[in-house]
């Protein structure tokens, strides 16, 4: 990916059709300060979450930097952890409240999909023709459950009139790396089982993402587990993956490192 160090976002570096545009903001280029600024508490930070204790005015502050550069205010979801899908620009307009969702599809030109994170991997979606685009915030809890999949569906059914196969495209965008997502061995037992449930021959390349670790604790490979379930749903164009958070302090937020924390965003979208 690279890096905008003046704009505190990151361009992902993936094959993308020209009408697909994208970014990935980091925790520079903003007003936040203390644990929602930059590393070391200076203020500067580009925190994006209303729910996470920052200063309201700064968050604003920090969402209307962003969006000077975008077609238009982006759909901020309320994340839950789950499968839901919502549609940018269904509704039309300001909404009183986000729709309760962790991804977001557009067709329309101009309709910004995002979703925030701090550790969680977030995952960018489009098909080779440009049609159609979309942002998944996938936990572990969300990428069991399907999150992925429930996405890409989503997306093909949006496809009316696009002709021919989709030809998935992805990138995955800063998250917790495997050398720091420390996990207990239900983690692992829910991603084995739901392969053996899936009946499609998974359970290797699922087990190989964990790392044993303490008695009863792995190391998790949330990047690897995505990849699994990205080739499940016909997507084998994978791209990104290998920037952790908790690693770098400088550029990303992290809750598993920092607890109190700020969040950070990822967005695709459809130019005129």
């Amino acid at each position: 990916m690279t890096t905008k160090p003046d704009a505190g976002w990151l361009v992902p570096d993936w094959p993308a059709p020209a009408q697909v545009r994208a970014l990935s903001t980091t925790r520079q280029g903003g007003v936040s300060a203390g644990p929602y600024g930059l590393a070391g508490g200076a203020a500067g930070g580009l925190n994006l979450g209303l729910h996470v204790g920052d200063d309201a005015a700064a968050v604003q502050a920090n969402r209307a930097r962003l969006e000077a550069v975008l077609p238009r205010a982006p759909r901020w979801l309320d994340q839950v952890h789950g499968c839901g899908v919502a549609t940018a620009g269904q509704a039309g307009g300001a909404e009183p409240a986000p729709p309760r969702a962790d991804a977001c599809i557009s067709v329309e030109a101009g309709q910004v999909c995002a979703v925030m994170t701090a550790d969680c991997l977030p995952v960018l979606l489009c098909d080779r023709a440009g049609t159609v685009v979309g942002a998944a915030h996938a936990g572990w809890r969300g990428l069991c459950a399907g999150v992925i999949e429930a996405t890409l569906a989503r997306m093909a059914g949006a496809r009316s009139g696009a002709g021919g196969a989709p030809g998935w495209l992805a990138w995955l965008g800063p998250a917790i790396g495997p050398a720091a997502f420390e996990v207990g061995a239900e983690v692992r037992e829910a991603f084995l089982a739901e392969a053996d449930a899936a009946g499609r021959g998974e359970q290797a390349a699922v087990a190989a993402a964990f790392r044993a670790g303490a008695p009863g604790k792995y190391y998790a490979d949330i990047h690897a587990l995505a990849r699994v379930r990205l080739a499940r749903a016909g997507c084998h164009a994978v791209y990104g993956g290998d920037a952790c958070t908790v690693a770098d302090a400088e550029r990303f937020y992290s809750y598993r490192r920092d607890g109190v924390t700020g969040r950070m965003a990822t967005l695709v979208w459809l130019a005129s």
